[in-house]
């Protein structure tokens, strides 16, 4: 074995405590790089062969009703591969075990048969047989959510009609892969059910015998959407259609890339800041080990050794330890990918999960801890190869003391080993700063991954507590007159009710365009309101459109801007709205106009689709009853439902990855601690054996290492909460949707949080270090290095 490797193995040994805590940094961020993009991989990997395998249609075509000869038109569209019509009915769900209302849908299959799109994925039983009108296959979402299994019975109630429904199988297909009633911010699998039955039993309980009123297409290769929309719409407007969209405004189809996109975001910020750290400690212990090794860096090139050779020496001790990092970091990661991707699936329901760990990800991230871990020691090792072997031969000159700040100002009453402390650090800034730095990135990481708890809980008080004060939301299958209002009024336990229009339509300004509705709202609203940025509340105005921010921003307007409007309900008209304001939401997007107006715009009396009613909470649990048995109610909300749903989307997505990130930048910190607690030891172990020689106490030693240490940690707590202030803002900007926006909130909670599990990491370091206190050998400590 060569010289210079023997030396490397024993440098290895000797700083294997350094070391090995400097390869947990570097393996926390490869972790970290190999789990966000193995699971995207992955993810997406599932959801192409999903897609693929079970003939996702490319575009979705609803309607009103439209008679089936007109399929063959729609066929001969040019770019139209294949083409499916179907029934799709809304039902009401009523179980014997569970007291909340529960809606639905139904789709119709060909009698007996696999759709030729949306194709279904049968987790268990069958589907139903050709000659049943009682069958249906439900999906699997609702079917876990109150275990349901083939061969129970449902009681449903579709277009006013009592039935009973058997089924006969569980499912799942590639258009609810994220299973969400229409109208909702957050999905709810126990009270929004998706079930398939035999075409010819659906229109017949649903009076579309002869018709359908959707329509899925399958494009050729090649094909553009926007082009065959251009050409569907206008032949299905006089059947009341509703416009046609492609898959990427499909709403499960859309709530996956918003995910998958956000989760890149933190993906692509996180790792790296962990990989920085770990180059910085790198610096440190690297100049910390060519310091000492001024010597021996002088008798290798006294013996013929080449600064090059020297360098390489010196680049092959980092490597080792990033190898190390490596090899622990993409093994964990591989874990942790594999646990994350089990948890998008209990509410991304794909019927399979496809492993990806592309090659590229693994070197990608290996490939990034290595650069960074050279560029970090890279002064370093500038100061090992252009070090003169004459120079190094001599030790380094003693360092330049002088009174320090404290003892120039004649503070008294600090004991000896506090000014001792002191001095150190007065004398010493650069080590001081470096070593606070360090600490602060560790305190920076923990408010980066702990801040969004406070946030989301933000998001939920403005939400349900600002916004939206409703205790029940009643949506109708029509617009109906807003004297239904005082029906409504007459429940028992409703005390207040207001009535909202939703128009479906195109928001547009030029070529940026927004599928969404326009939102109807009374000019005094008690139970909706919405809020500027200071989140007051701001008065509907009797003509123009308020948007929310993030939509304005969207769409590229301002107050002042005209937006146009393209209707896609009833005679589609096409408007040109002023926008009047901009308001602050972080769930959802809205256009708002108030009710008279919008009415007004669209030529037609007052009309209302959607109740809003403040409900006694002793009522509320029977009340749904009674609202599902009225004939044009389409489905019951309630806003504690609303509330739990919210809950537990954000515990599943966003937190759940929190959460691994909290553990590893809890092993960050202690990383941090530890190896700053391992270098003040290893240089200052000949004082500290001094000191104990003059007659110090193993106490006093001690608390003058650890004293400092502990104070570093203090220092680093300020500059770490201004840092992780910054990563968690920019952290916010790339995790900005239309489907919700996580506001930057740092709560004292998270400051405390940061600091306490940092100050733990230093106690922690700090008995490791007594250990060593403890077993210090005065004599061996004072000789001089050879």
């Amino acid at each position: 074995m060569a010289t210079l490797q023997r030396k490397l193995l024993r440098n290895l040994w000797t700083m294997k405590g350094q070391g090995s805590a400097i390869a947990l940094v570097i393996a926390t961020g490869i972790a970290m790089y190999v789990m966000a993009f193995s699971t995207i991989d992955s993810l997406r990997a599932t959801q192409e062969g999903v897609y693929l395998q079970q003939r996702f249609a490319d575009v979705f075509a609803p309607l009103k009703r439209a008679p089936e000869a007109l399929a063959e038109r729609l066929a001969d569209i040019d770019g139209v591969a294949a083409l499916e019509t179907q029934v799709r009915a809304p039902l009401n769900i009523q179980l014997a075990d569970f007291a909340d209302p529960v809606t639905g849908i139904a789709l119709s299959i060909p009698d007996g048969l696999q759709p030729a799109l949306n194709q279904l994925y049968l987790r268990s039983g069958y589907l139903p047989d050709a000659l049943s009108a009682d069958q249906v296959v439900i999906s699997e979402a609702f079917a876990g959510a109150h275990d349901l299994h083939p061969g129970d019975t449902l009681a449903v109630v579709i277009n006013g009609r009592y039935r009973s429904l058997r089924i006969s199988g569980v499912a799942l297909s590639p258009e609810f892969i994220y299973q969400i009633r229409p109208g909702d911010l957050f999905p709810d699998f126990a009270r929004y059910a998706v079930i398939w039955m035999n075409r010819s039993a659906l229109a017949a309980a649903y009076g579309m015998e002869g018709s359908f009123n959707q329509v899925n297409l399958r494009l050729a290769p090649g094909s553009s959407a926007d082009t065959v929309i251009a050409r569907l719409d206008p032949l299905l407007a006089s059947y009341g259609g509703l416009g046609a969209f492609a898959r990427s405004e499909q709403t499960s189809h859309r709530y996956l890339e918003e995910e998958l996109e956000q989760l890149a975001a933190m993906a692509r910020l996180l790792p790296l800041i962990f990989i920085g750290v770990a180059a910085f400690l790198l610096n440190v212990v690297t100049a910390r080990l060519i310091r000492t090794q001024r010597e021996q860096i002088a008798v290798l090139k006294a013996f013929g050794y080449s600064n090059g050779q020297v360098g390489l020496h010196y680049v092959q001790w980092v490597m080792a330890i990033v190898l190390l990092g490596s090899l622990l970091g993409v093994a964990f990661g591989v874990w942790l990918a594999d646990g994350l991707s089990n948890l998008y699936q209990d509410y991304f329901r794909f019927p399979w999960l496809e492993r990806e760990l592309r090659p590229s990800v693994v070197i990608g991230g290996v490939a990034i801890a290595a650069i960074a871990a050279l560029l970090g020691t890279l002064k370093a090792l500038q100061g090992a190869v252009g070090l003169p072997p004459a120079e190094a031969m001599r030790p380094e000159a003693p360092a330049h003391y002088r009174r320090t700040l404290i003892e120039r100002l004649g503070i008294r009453g600090l004991s000896q080993p506090a000014r001792m402390i002191l001095r150190n650090l007065e004398r010493q800034p650069v080590k001081s700063l470096l070593s606070v730095i360090g600490i602060a990135f560790a305190v920076a990481l923990m408010m980066l991954t702990g801040f969004q708890r406070g946030s989301i809980n933000h998001m939920l008080d403005v939400q349900f507590r600002l916004a939206q004060q409703q205790d029940v939301s009643v949506s109708f299958t029509d617009p109906v007159n807003q004297r239904a209002l005082q029906s409504l009024l007459a429940l028992p336990g409703v005390y207040h009710a207001e009535g909202q229009r939703l128009v479906p339509a195109v928001l547009a300004n030029g070529h940026r365009e927004y599928r969404g509705a326009l939102q109807g709202r009374a000019l005094n609203s008690q139970l909706t309101r919405v809020l500027d940025q200071q989140l007051r509340p701001i008065q509907m105005p009797e003509q123009g459109v308020l948007l929310t921010d993030h939509l304005a921003r969207m769409l590229d307007v301002q107050p002042g801007d005209s937006l146009q409007v393209r209707v896609l309900d009833g005679r589609r008209q096409q408007l040109a709205l002023p926008v009047e304001g901009v308001v602050t939401e972080f769930v959802g997007v809205g256009a708002y106009v108030s009710q008279d107006y919008l009415a007004h715009m669209l030529g037609e009396a007052p009309s209302i689709n959607m109740a809003l009613l403040a409900v006694d909470q002793s009522a509320q649990e029977g009340l749904h009853q009674q609202l599902e048995q009225m004939p044009r109610v389409l489905g019951v909300t309630l806003r504690s439902h609303s509330i739990s749903a919210f809950n537990e989307l954000m515990d599943e997505s966003i937190l759940v990855f929190t959460l691994f990130s909290m553990l590893l930048a809890g092993l960050i910190a202690f990383a941090v601690a530890y190896n700053n607690a391992r270098v003040a030891f290893a240089e200052r172990g000949r004082e500290l054996a001094s000191l104990r020689v003059l007659g110090f106490t193993r106490l006093e030693t001690a608390y003058i290492l650890l004293g400092e240490l502990l104070l570093l940690s203090v220092l680093a707590l300020l500059p770490g909460f201004a840092l992780g202030a910054l990563l968690s803002w920019l952290l916010t900007v790339g995790m900005q949707t239309d489907l919700y926006r996580v506001p930057l909130i740092l709560t004292p909670s998270t400051f405390a949080t940061a600091a306490v599990v940092v100050l733990l990491a230093t106690a922690l370091s700090a008995l490791f270090i007594w250990g060593k206190l403890a077993r210090l050998d005065m004599v061996s400590a004072l000789k001089a290095a050879e």
